[in-house]
């Protein structure tokens, strides 16, 4: 008895694969990377004509699609932490990339800072269930000068321990940003086997590869870095108001960005992680939380499962502002049916407010949501001696099984879900005890593992690397 969300027929999902082929080729995709559509051209589409739109004909696509491999490893720093992709297993991804936080002192709503990006890498660093780690919020209290960029190369390899997936801004950041790699992980070589991080490419819907973005990855090409594809079209403003047509949207650009990347260098992993949202028709903002979301990002993953690729989806969205009631519905909403259609990362975790504000008690509440939906999938075993008809027999009517070792293993085995957060007290024990509620517990938690955890150190050499790096940004 083993639950999965099967949203899409067979048939559905190869006709949403033929449509989104018809727009490649006929529409087509505006590139606006001069260096990408000399990719793309050498690659076999149709590049031509003042506006930028390249077409791309079924079997240039085709050839892309397989030349990616189907299995590989997100390599981490830590040992132990690799990440197989496409092999059942499912990690949490950091929210990204916020503007405010929630003064943890205060309560104040404040603008995001260095020490707030900090405190929250620190944070996922230490918990086990965030695997990947995202800029979960910027710091608008640096310039944004190359210094501040290696610096907060430092500060990540140094906090961060596990699988890095980024966004590369500008050419200028991928130079320093190869440096810093081979600093920590060794030569292009090395680099090219551990995977050690990811990279985001974002098109931007309706159907346009930016030149900023898209030239900074292009400058990293010959590292055989992964890419994760990340679109966000919005149901109702860059896609029409149809969730099957923001699933053909977000496709058509997945598999745009997809080819460009293996234009550029052949056989490089790719990651189907769309972000796909819906319109609030009242406001016009991004409906966050809701349950369509959670819909659509099932179906994602049953894209990706289509197409042989690892699968990347988002969920433990919310619109509300603060950590409760409506952030803890709408981010078990979300998850919930993201996770039954069995990806591979699980993104969305620490933000309220539409993933514009920090909340590291949410983040820790969003872990215990995504332990109960990984402990939801596992179903209900059936195997072996699971019926236990013959310890029944031995009880009786009126018997009890408290006492029985099988309980005792039964809990050692991981029968129940343990919470981390919450607890089946009776009311006095729980009056007693000062009426903690749930989010006290979070804050409790986040203050005691920012107080112990220590991530793996670089050590000396790598650190002082890394101060020459720095002083040759300043320069």
């Amino acid at each position: 008895m083993k639950p999965v969300l099967n949203l899409l027929s067979a048939d559905e999902k190869e006709a949403l694969h033929e449509r989104s082929l018809r727009v490649l080729s006929t529409t087509g995709v505006k590139v606006e990377t001069g260096r990408g559509r000399a990719c793309l051209a050498r690659y076999g589409a149709q590049v031509g004509g003042k506006n930028h739109v390249v077409r791309l004909p079924r079997e240039v696509v085709e050839r892309a699609l397989q030349s990616v491999p189907r299995r590989f490893s997100l390599g981490a720093r830590r040992t132990g932490r690799d990440l197989p992709m496409n092999t059942g297993g499912c990690t949490l991804l950091m929210s990204g990339e916020g503007t405010r936080a929630i003064d943890r002192v205060t309560g104040e709503y404040r603008d995001s800072t260095f020490d707030d990006w900090l405190a929250a890498t620190r944070l996922a660093d230490a918990l086990d269930e965030i695997g990947v780690y995202w800029c979960i919020v910027t710091a608008t209290d640096r310039k944004g000068t190359m210094r501040d960029y290696v610096d907060y190369l430092y500060s990540l390899f140094a906090n961060f321990s596990k699988h890095v997936q980024d966004v590369v801004a500008s050419t200028d950041h991928a130079v320093w940003l190869k440096e810093a790699l081979q600093i920590v992980f060794g030569s292009t070589n090395e680099i090219r086997q551990k995977k050690p991080l990811s990279l985001v490419l974002c098109p931007e819907s309706p159907l346009r590869i930016d030149a900023r973005y898209t030239e900074a990855y292009l400058e990293l090409a010959g590292y055989g870095l992964p890419v994760a594809v990340v679109p966000m079209p919005l149901m109702g403003a860059t896609a029409p108001a149809s969730l099957a047509s923001t699933l053909l949207m977000a496709n058509c650009e997945i598999l745009a960005t997809l080819t460009l990347v293996q234009a550029a260098e052949e056989g490089v992993p790719v990651i189907y992680a769309p972000v796909s949202a819906l319109m609030d028709p009242r406001t016009g903002c991004v409906k966050s939380g809701a349950v369509e979301h959670g819909l659509i990002s099932a179906a994602s993953t049953e894209m990706a499962r289509y197409y042989g690729l690892a699968a990347q989806t988002s969920g433990l969205g919310t619109a509300a502002f603060t950590p409760g009631i409506q952030s803890s519905y709408q981010a078990a909403m979300t998850a919930s049916l993201a996770v039954m259609a069995r990806p591979d990362i699980l993104e969305g975790a620490g933000l309220l407010g539409s993933s514009m504000i920090l909340s590291l008690e949410k983040m820790m509440i969003d872990v215990e949501i995504f332990n109960a939906c990984l402990h939801a999938g596992k179903g209900i075993p059936t195997g072996g001696d699971r019926w236990m008809e013959d310890l029944i027999d031995e009880k009786g009517p009126g018997g009890h099984f408290l006492d029985h070792p099988s309980t005792l293993e039964a809990l050692r085995a991981g029968v129940w879900q343990m919470s981390g957060l919450e607890r089946s007290w009776s009311f006095e024990e729980w009056d007693d005890g000062g009426r903690e509620t749930l989010l006290g517990r979070s804050r409790r938690q986040v203050d005691r593992i920012l107080a112990s955890h220590r991530s793996l150190p670089l050590g000396d050499e790598i650190d002082g690397e890394f101060q020459r790096l720095k002083k040759k940004a300043c320069e």
